[in-house]
């Protein structure tokens, strides 16, 4: 998070301009988001719950099980979404939507992390 957290100054069209800015946001975003999801489904298989099918899916299991909020749950199948998007549609990157999720999308994974902590320290 904290080396995330270091892009946030950064304009959209500073991002979109400069290659090296641009793929190193992008690189640690997709770890972000591909991150979360492998949390998620290791939070999962300790707590036993049903296999998920979809990568949106693991978060909709922990909506349904009570671990994160719809608001939170909403936010984490955005980022899933935005994963996929870096990961194969590169000329469909967005760079207003890179730094909305530098601005607004940080402090939900950090929520996302506090509830898992949670059932890890429970």
């Amino acid at each position: 998070m904290a080396i995330v957290e270091r892009y946030r100054k950064f304009s959209p069209r500073e991002i979109e301009k400069d290659i090296d800015l641009r793929g190193a946001v992008e690189r640690y975003l997709y770890l972000l988001a591909q991150a979360t999801i492998d949390l998620g489904e290791s939070l999962i298989a300790y707590k036993g719950y049903r296999k998920p099918a979809t990568m949106c899916e693991v978060f909709q299991i922990l909506h349904e099980e009570k671990i994160i909020d719809r608001a939170l749950l909403e936010s984490m199948v955005q980022m899933t979404g935005f994963r996929t998007i870096i990961a194969h549609d590169y000329a469909d990157i967005n760079y207003e939507v890179v730094h909305s999720i530098l601005q607004q999308r940080l402090p939900d994974i950090e929520a996302f992390l506090a509830a898992a902590r949670g059932i890890i320290n429970a």
